[in-house]
């Protein structure tokens, strides 16, 4: 018999019922230190009193109105997304899902208003995760992903990572109009797409006239010690997606583009019953007003780099479950010699949470506040955990 909840999840034998800041407690008095921060979205960590105080302020104030009116806390996180990024224009989603969505459209419409609606093709990258819509599926289109859902959306391409001269062939082609990446892989396996790359492909974009499009979903909202990854490249998108972190755990999603880019985006184009709706937006520009600070941004890169430091010598001392460290920032993934899902399963048995990726790789995502003290304290619990591996204690 099917159970009451789709089990599309292998979910883990564990149920928290109460979190604060890096920490989730079960409800027989486990404290688990969180160092995957609900893949990435707990930004700010669980129940965060600032958070909560505009979360709750809000709501006795006024949960929905729909977008047919005008919203003061959608105006507010808006205006200050636009201030301190590359974008002229927003769009509120309730996930990074649907911000997917609207980008594809976004991007199609461009061309189809500038007159070359041939121009609808989409290059991504092996790796990529952009979510599970139909367009997101087609736009990865793995076996993994698409098996099973067809017809697919067409209309994309996928490359190979790194494939330099492929890209550039694929680029050449009539009816390529936009170009799609994560600035750092999250489900691929936390692979940051090396500075020089970023650079030449918006060098490729600005000769070609091709859309460059962000997926900033995992990557974003200061999880690499600036506000979004691409800042490291000095580079900028035309469109970029935005969710997780941007909500510090309330759903919220959103598109930033250029004006060039959103201009054809006009009324009736697209919508949203929910997204931008005024709790969302309320707790989106706390969490912004808090993580854009230059001063916050420059403590994550601190504790980054004590994490980093730390990983690399379980690395060193635990060559039988580790083979490297990688990623940038509070971003990190520990690529595994053992099973990622060992690995995972022997940090549940020393209380502490990571996240799988693909290519073997374990995810650490703690929250961007996370402090010296729980840094200190998620090594030693990753260094038991990895003792276990290969050990009869495992």
């Amino acid at each position: 018999m099917i159970p009451s909840i789709l089990p599309t999840y292998n979910r883990a034998p564990l149920s928290f019922v109460k979190g604060e800041g890096v920490w989730l407690q079960t409800g027989d008095g486990r404290r688990f230190l969180d160092l995957g921060a609900g893949i990435a979205v707990n930004a700010l960590g669980h129940a965060n009193p600032d958070l909560v105080d505009a979360l709750t302020t809000q709501a006795n104030a006024l949960w929905h109105v729909s977008n047919l009116y005008q919203i003061p806390a959608q105006q507010k996180l808006a205006d200050a997304l636009v201030e301190s990024t590359f974008a002229d224009s927003c769009f509120f989603t309730n996930s990074g899902t649907e911000a997917m969505e609207l980008a594809v459209k976004m991007a199609r419409k461009y061309w189809h208003d500038r007159g070359q609606p041939e121009r609808s093709r989409i290059l991504t990258f092996e790796g990529a995760f952009h979510g599970r819509s139909s367009a997101a599926i087609a736009a990865v289109g793995t076996e993994k992903m698409t098996k099973g859902f067809g017809p697919l959306l067409g209309g994309f391409t996928q490359l190979g990572w790194g494939d330099h001269d492929g890209l550039r062939a694929a680029m050449a082609q009539p009816d390529v109009g936009a170009v799609l990446i994560e600035p750092v892989q999250g489900e691929g396996g936390i692979r940051p797409v090396p500075d020089q790359c970023l650079k030449g492909l918006r060098d490729i974009c600005d000769e070609t006239g091709t859309l460059l499009i962000f997926d900033e979903v995992q990557c974003g909202m200061g999880r690499t010690g600036k506000l979004f990854a691409h800042e490291w490249a000095g580079v900028t998108p035309d469109i970029m997606m935005v969710a997780k972190g941007i909500g510090g755990g309330f759903p919220l999603g959103a598109v930033l583009a250029t004006e060039a880019a959103a201009a054809p985006m006009t009324a009736g184009t697209h919508g949203s019953t929910y997204g931008g709706n005024p709790l969302a937006c309320a707790v989106g520009a706390k969490v912004m007003e808090i993580v854009s600070d230059e001063g916050f941004l420059e403590g994550v890169r601190a504790r980054a780099g004590r994490l980093r430091q730390g990983l690399e010598g379980l690395v060193a001392t635990h060559p039988q479950a580790f083979e490297s460290v990688r990623g940038a920032g509070l971003m990190l993934g520990l690529k595994c010699k053992a099973a990622a899902g060992e690995v995972v399963q022997a940090g549940y048995a020393e209380e502490v949470l990571t996240v799988p990726a693909a290519d073997n790789v374990v995810r650490l995502l703690p929250p961007l506040n996370i402090t010296e003290a729980e840094i200190d304290e998620a090594l030693s619990r990753l260094d038991r955990a990895a003792a276990r591996i290969g050990s009869d204690a495992g």
